[in-house]
């Protein structure tokens, strides 16, 4: 994690809290008598671990259970531990066999009638009102940014919650806009993100939450904040 971090000047004395929260969807194995089982695993990386996972070598793991014979408190016990080396810090794993469906909280800043004309991160189009403090909760559908190995587009819903300064909605909705060709993984973009409304609108609380459509059998859910916790991993209906 520490280069992306090293470009926004975060040092291992991090200002927020929180976890990654992946969701895989096809997750498939053998029991003992050669019966195949299927469920999906939500998986907790928390975010000060000094690795992330890389989700196309994640996803090959995960299929390499496909022919396995083994119990299912075994198999979780097996990816947990291997998931926890990898990251170098504990991972959690639960398997479930339902799902609900969420919505992000607050208002949404997608019926804005705004203009957009930057696609490249620029923090200088956000802006708040230092004379009109506030508690207020933003989401919006249109994040989109760039995978860094692939170049395909990773589609997400974002939630800001802040307490401070009145961040301008329409602003706000152009920065997020602005990621549309920015090409990170997506905990580097909820950081950068995190990072910039700190130092632009200068909120005493902040919480920046992005759940991206899954790739490949695959959604991750990074969530960083300085006064919150750790949501349940919920899907929304885009996920």
């Amino acid at each position: 994690r520490q280069a992306s971090r090293d470009a926004l000047g975060l040092t291992p004395v991090l200002p927020f809290r929180g976890a990654d929260l992946w969701t895989a969807w096809e997750l498939t194995w053998l029991d003992p008598s050669g019966k195949p089982k299927v469920a999906a695993a939500s998986i907790r990386l928390p975010a000060d671990s000094p690795n992330i996972i890389e989700s196309k070598s994640l996803k090959l793991y995960l299929n390499s259970f496909a022919m396995l014979e083994i119990e299912e408190a075994e198999l979780v016990a097996r990816i947990t531990g291997d998931l926890t080396a990898a990251a170098a810090a504990a991972v959690e794993v639960t398997l479930f066999n339902e799902a609900r469906v969420a919505s992000l909280p607050g208002d949404s800043l997608d019926l804005l009638d705004v203009s957009c004309n930057a696609y490249s991160v620029d923090p200088e189009l956000l802006s708040a009102d230092a004379a009109d403090w506030t508690s207020a909760t933003l989401h919006t559908g249109l994040l989109r940014s760039l995978c860094p190995v692939t170049s395909q587009p990773d589609f997400g819903s974002l939630m800001i919650r802040y307490e401070g300064p009145r961040i301008d909605p329409a602003s706000l909705l152009r920065y997020v806009v602005s990621y549309r060709e920015h090409q990170d993984f997506h905990e580097a973009c909820v950081e950068r993100i995190f990072t910039d409304i700190k130092a632009r609108c200068a909120p005493g609380k902040l919480t920046v939450y992005a759940r991206y459509q899954r790739r490949g059998g695959l959604d991750i859910n990074p969530f960083r904040s300085d006064f919150e916790t750790v949501p349940d991993n919920a899907r929304l209906w885009c996920q």
